[in-house]
């Protein structure tokens, strides 16, 4: 199923809707404005969070985390650096980690589990700047979590100047 996301990124409190393919409103980043940290929700259609992102205060290195129902879900690090692409490690709470690479500040990145794609990010089939979409290709996975880590790495990469 492929999402499409038109991030405003000067919007006041940060918030945007996601659709589905068919053009219908699927999922709403409400930004939480006057916050100490960085922090958003992903809500459902009916207003339902799903998913908590926020920036993590005291982390040595630059980190956000994802919540459901209060408890975390998943911790998103920056792993290495190289010329052409970033590289960010989810860990779910279980220990399963999430490798996403590519070139976060131009939409143009994947999430994948030992190997396997689990979601391609991508703005090449749109010419408007700030639409991109998130690809979930398998079609049990949970597209709020993938939805939540292309959004959390894309605020780190764009804080972090990558």
């Amino acid at each position: 199923m492929k999402y499409l996301v038109r991030d405003k990124i000067f919007a006041i409190g940060d918030d945007y809707w996601i659709e589905d393919e068919d053009g219908r409103p699927a999922f709403l980043v409400d930004g939480k404005a006057l916050r100490l940290r960085d922090t958003l929700e992903l809500k459902d259609r009916d207003g339902r969070v799903l998913v908590t992102l926020r920036q993590k205060l005291l982390s040595l290195r630059d980190a956000m985390t994802i919540e459901r129902d209060e408890h975390p879900l998943a911790t998103i690090r920056r792993k290495r650096l190289s010329l052409l692409r970033n590289h960010y490690r989810v860990t779910l709470v279980d220990g399963t980690e999430l490798d996403v690479s590519g070139r976060i500040l131009d939409r143009e990145f994947a999430v994948e589990y030992e190997g396997e794609l689990l979601a391609h990010i991508s703005r090449r089939w749109f010419r408007v700047r700030d639409t991109y979409a998130v690809d979930v290709l398998r079609e049990d996975a949970d597209a709020s979590l993938l939805i939540a880590v292309a959004v959390c790495v894309i605020r780190m990469a764009e804080r972090g100047g990558d």
